[in-house]
């Protein structure tokens, strides 16, 4: 049997049309001023690529004498840099094109100018596909739209086309080809690239509004993702010819399935969206949960990132946070109020001792003078008389450990200036004579 029978007539056809393309344009190729030009663009490409060295190190040095550069402009020169070969590749083809257009004839440059208007077209190209955040469909379009320029620039656009859309798979009505994926990608990236775009337009102008609370400006900020990304989804791929209504039973089905196996994702999530609507927590509260303890750095779908003082950032499920016991340290306001237990020694004047307690915890810098620290007498131990001091702060942002350290430090050295003595507890041993003579001492 004929091998070539077992391939698809469509298929067939498109590769044959292709291959007969593909003769035609080497065959016009074997003219000796045409082979000139494939020699000089051969030239012209390795000249490019030795000149990329050059041009990296200087573009590199470049960029670190200007440490102050933002992280765009960063992320452009290291664009830039990857770059370099094409870049000095379209440079040189479109000067030399230039000067061989002045002093010899049209036709003797005209596979130069196809050489860099190929160059430029995969430039821009290549610059375009880097402003989508998705790396694989960053490539893709990169791959798919080079290949249709380079095919469009040499004629071949028809028999590419042809090509790829030979290459299907049918399913009952439905038919999805290789053609179809591409320029579902395609379009698709673009809208989204556009619609990422616009989200962070509006997210910079959500933020700076004043008038919107921060835990609001995070619903409005997930509400504005979630339509123009599934938007830009929906309508690239309704651009292209795909029938999405095919795909709602199909849906449902792996819903259904979904729904046992994403219950608690399905409940963070749920979550997430309480913690936004009621405001119970927001950005840059101090909460603690547990032994944790930090300030909310963001909100998540699904969890809640708190930092905590020694830099450990935990992620905290939206659902333990609406089941769970949680200490919000500013929800309605930022003042906290602190107590410290401290004793002194009987023989010092307890009146004395809480007006020097109330003296050195006014001395600490964070403790605020508009809510007067108070002292009192929580009882009498067996060592020492016990006190408590209280007193707020207004920032416990910046920590609870530290400034009762400050405040214990400053009672320690208040007490010293002034005599007062903080006992600890003694014991006494008391020998009662010869052991030898005591009953209950037994032989050993």
């Amino acid at each position: 049997m004929d091998p070539t029978e077992q391939i698809d007539p469509e298929i067939l056809n498109a590769t044959t049309g292709l291959i007969s393309q593909g003769e035609d344009f080497v065959l016009s190729l074997m003219v000796p001023w045409r082979l000139y030009q494939v020699a000089g663009i051969i030239v012209l490409l390795v000249a490019a690529w030795l000149l990329r060295g050059i041009a990296s190190r200087r573009l590199t040095g470049w960029a670190r004498e200007h440490e102050g550069l933002a992280k765009w402009q960063l992320r452009w020169v290291v664009i830039v840099d990857r770059n370099m070969t094409l870049i000095i590749f379209t440079v040189l083809s479109w000067l030399t094109y230039w000067v061989m257009h002045q002093v010899t004839w049209p036709s003797r440059s005209q596979l130069i100018e196809v050489a860099a208007s190929i160059a430029i077209a995969l430039l821009v190209v290549n610059l375009a596909a880097k402003l989508i955040g998705n790396r694989f469909v960053s490539r893709v379009v990169t791959w798919g739209a080079g290949i249709w320029v380079v095919a469009l620039i040499l004629g071949f656009d028809a028999g590419v086309l042809s090509f790829l859309d030979s290459l299907a798979i049918t399913f009952g009505e439905f038919r999805l080809s290789a053609l179809t994926v591409i320029k579902a990608l395609i379009v698709t990236g673009l809208l989204v690239t556009a619609a990422r775009f616009l989200t962070r337009t509006v997210t910079g102008r959500i933020r700076k509004n004043p008038d919107i609370s921060p835990s609001m400006q995070v619903l409005a900020i997930k509400a504005t993702q979630l339509f123009l990304v599934g938007g830009a989804i929906f309508i690239g791929l309704k651009a292209v010819g795909f029938d999405l209504t095919g795909l709602a039973v199909l849906s449902g089905a792996i819903g259904v399935g979904l729904g046992f196996g994403l219950q608690k994702v399905v409940s963070n999530l749920v979550s997430g969206i309480i913690i936004l609507l009621d405001k119970s927590i927001k950005p840059g509260d101090v909460i603690s949960l547990g032994d944790t303890f930090g300030w909310i750095e963001s909100l998540g779908a699904r969890y809640v990132s708190v930092v905590t003082r020694d830099g450990k950032e935990y992620l905290i499920p939206n659902e333990d946070l609406i089941t769970g016991q949680v200490v919000n340290w500013s929800h309605s306001h930022d003042f906290v109020r602190l107590d410290l237990f401290f004793g002194t020694a009987y023989g010092d004047d307890p009146h004395q001792v809480r007006e020097l307690a109330i003296e050195a915890a006014l001395s600490a810098n964070r403790v605020l003078k508009d809510r007067a620290p108070v002292c009192h007498i929580v009882g009498f131990g067996d060592s020492s008389v016990d006190y408590i001091l209280r007193f707020w702060i207004s920032d416990p942002t910046a920590g609870l450990t530290n400034i009762r350290g400050n405040v214990y430090l400053a009672l320690w050295d208040t007490f010293k200036a002034h005599g007062i003595s903080i006992p600890f507890p003694q014991r006494e041993v008391r020998m009662l004579g010869d052991t030898s003579k005591n009953p209950l001492v037994g032989d050993v």
